[in-house]
């Protein structure tokens, strides 16, 4: 296991060539390659793993879009409301960005969002957050030992490249997953070849999980992720146009528009607001995974924790409840539009889409996964 800890690339073509030999009847290895166009090299399925994860390129810019429909019913505070448009584009809708990369010290994500736009430019040990929304910036400098730290204007979680969403898509490579190759495809005018990941367990609501592979490159220039049965893709995170080229070093000089408010937090600032968030996330965390466990594996695992606490509500009259209080508020506002459920695991509320399925119990717990429901009270009844 050590070796597979060390030589990522390794880690991929176990779980590649085992799906190549259970597909294939017992056939070797490389025997099941891409159906690809007449210009492109034959690639089996692990050799287009490793392919991804030795890709090293100097630079590139381009458009990526990302597109959502999860099926989702109707949220009172959530599919609704002021600011809630950039949101639910997560969820259902569409998400614009350009993107600038020429090293780990050189990046700039712009997303364009419905209320404007928002920028992250990394250059070297400066960083820049602008809205324009408000126009206002924020500079600081990158602390040592977190040289590495990747510039997002995402929530967290939410992939902004198609490399972060392979990225997670390959994490959840393991004996659950078939893995295998469809043949070519064009995505952003660039030919690609096409790697397959299924989930062998039919529990699971995901249908298929589709990279488009650079045929040069080899860094992923889409990412679909199909509901089970679907003819189209849930989520879509892909090029819709890219370049290679380094990009021109003003690219990631930031000088601020006229009228913008520039904020420049010291590093004692930076550190003294650090502690004070980190302080209460660690001990939310700690609280949070006390109650936490995962029911289940691979594709149709199951998340079991417990809600928020909304003990922190109470106050004087006409206080506006913050933190914990107000997300306790939120859920529960949520949670009462939402279809009763009952069996011999309890009662509760489920919420339902193309992807995943979350149930809330009336005694405190929440169960999410990529299942149907009736997985979801199979976990909430051990």
């Amino acid at each position: 296991m050590s070796v597979f800890r060390s030589r990522p690339a390794l880690r991929w073509l176990v779980p590649a060539a085992a799906a190549v030999v259970v597909i294939g009847g017992g056939a070797a290895a490389g025997t099941i390659v891409a159906s690809a166009d007449p210009s492109l090299p034959e690639r089996s399925a692990a050799q287009l793993l490793v392919d991804v994860q030795n890709a090293k390129v100097d630079g590139f810019s381009g458009t990526v879009v990302q597109t959502a429909d999860l099926g989702l019913p109707a949220l009172p505070g959530v599919t609704s409301g002021a600011g809630s448009a950039d949101l639910m584009k997560l969820v259902a809708g569409s998400n614009t960005a350009r993107v600038w990369y020429a090293g780990e010290d050189k990046a700039r994500l712009a997303l364009m969002g419905t209320l404007g736009e928002t920028d992250v430019i990394r250059n070297g040990s400066d960083v820049w957050l602008w809205r324009s929304s408000d126009s206002s910036a924020t500079h600081f400098k990158v602390p040592a030992g977190e040289k590495d730290r990747k510039p997002t204007a995402l929530p967290s979680g939410v992939p902004s490249t198609p490399q972060e969403a392979a990225d997670a898509a390959l994490a959840a490579i393991d004996p659950t997953t078939a893995v295998t190759t469809t043949g070519a495809a064009k995505v952003a005018g660039r030919d690609a070849y096409e790697l397959v990941l299924t989930p062998r367990d039919t529990a699971s609501l995901v249908g298929q999980v589709r990279l488009a592979i650079d045929a040069e490159k080899h860094i992923p220039l889409g990412v679909d992720v199909y509901a089970k049965d679907a003819n189209d893709p849930a989520v879509r995170v892909a090029f819709q146009q890219v370049s290679f080229e380094v990009p021109d070093a003003e690219q990631f000089t930031f000088n601020p528009p006229p009228g913008t408010k520039v904020t420049e937090p010291s590093q004692a600032d930076i550190a003294k607001e650090r502690e004070k968030a980190v302080a209460p996330r660690d001990a939310e965390k700690k609280a949070a995974e006390a109650g936490t466990k995962v029911v289940g594996k691979g594709w149709t695992s199951v998340l079991v924790a417990k809600l928020p606490s909304g003990d922190k509500a109470e106050g004087k009259a006409g206080d506006k409840a913050e933190g914990p209080a107000a997300m306790a508020g939120q859920l529960d506002a949520v949670i009462g539009t939402l279809p009763k459920v009952s069996g011999t695991w309890g009662s509760g509320h489920l919420l339902t889409s193309a992807l995943f399925s979350a149930l809330v119990t009336d005694d405190g717990r929440i169960l999410v996964g990529a299942v149907a429901p009736e997985k979801l009270y199979e976990a909430a009844g051990k």
